[in-house]
């Protein structure tokens, strides 16, 4: 087991060609010494979510190899979907999980990004732990505009890249790079078509207007199955945990007459969340990890 451990949890814009995306995991297997966890495609967004660990070195690699495999099969020009975008491979963050820590992470996304713009002439910004500046540190102020409207935002001198000229490439767009602790991606689907409704209960529970502290939400369409979902991200789950967050979509749905009808998790969660989760609807009494099974038997079996 490698002794340094970072995750890295690309989103790419294409979420319907399986023979995309099928290349674009490959590329990252490629890499020796790098796991692919997961791989989470969704039409509807026409995105995918990939979840890969490894040490520093070799997961830069593999986000090099993910890029090569991406830019000649990704324009943005004929791409079209639910969620927000601006770069073919739309965001790179590095999360810490074993002897490293978010400075490294800093220092990573830095190196990457770096690279990202000299190989590939896609211009790069940092965020999250990495920005350079305030108003970088969230994401979703560096996309505003999305891909079409970047060709006239990269032009203020407020939003020059970290990386590169400031000029979009013309297929893949910009890519942001950064660093950050664990997130959970959390959508809750909602029994209505309405959009509308959607949207006022992201409005609701999304913090930048006056909902819960570390959730960012979007209301959306899913076409092909004529119902609407809020997209979140959950970015420090132990200080909102995600019961916190279902119950306020819930009420807020109720408001409306309208169910929830499901749930997702894209991508990977850690376990401590599944354990909130437990505790709060099961009304658990002083319980702790050390009573799950799988959790002992490998202690067990690592003491042996």
């Amino acid at each position: 087991m490698p002794r340094k451990l970072v995750e890295c949890v690309p989103n790419v814009s294409e979420g319907r060609d399986r023979e995309v995306i099928a290349a674009m995991a490959e590329a990252i297997r490629s890499v020796p010494n790098v796991f692919l966890l997961d791989v989470q495609s969704d039409p509807d967004h026409h995105r995918s979510v990939f979840t890969f660990v490894g040490e520093p070195e070799a997961v830069a690699e593999a986000v090099f190899r993910l890029f090569e495999a991406a830019l000649p099969r990704i324009d943005l020009r004929r791409h079209r979907g639910e969620h927000p975008r601006m770069g073919a491979v739309d965001v790179v963050p590095f999360v810490p999980v074993r002897g490293v820590t978010i400075a490294d992470c800093v220092e990573l996304a830095k190196k990457v990004g770096e690279e990202i713009w000299r190989r590939f002439r896609v211009p790069a910004y940092l965020y999250g732990e990495a920005a350079t500046r305030p108003e970088r540190a969230d994401l979703s102020e560096i996309r505003k505009g999305e891909f079409e409207g970047f060709f006239e935002k990269i032009k203020d001198p407020k939003w020059q890249p970290d990386f590169g000229e400031p000029e979009v490439h013309p297929t893949a767009g910009v890519t942001a790079v950064g660093a950050r602790e664990f997130l959970i991606a959390f959508n809750v689907n909602l029994g209505t078509s309405d959009l509308r409704v959607a949207k006022e209960i992201a409005k609701a529970v999304r913090f930048s207007s006056g909902g819960l502290r570390y959730v960012k939400a979007l209301g959306m369409e899913l076409k092909e199955r004529g119902i609407v979902q809020v997209s979140m991200n959950l970015t420090n789950f132990r200080k909102t945990p995600l019961p916190r967050v279902l119950e306020l979509v819930r009420r807020e749905a109720a408001r409306f007459g309208v169910p929830v009808v499901g749930t997702e998790i894209v991508g990977l969660i850690p376990e401590e969340a599944l354990v909130q989760v437990a505790e709060y609807y099961l009304q658990l009494e002083k319980f702790s990890l050390g009573q799950v099974l799988e959790r002992r038997i490998e202690e067990a079996l690592g003491g042996a």
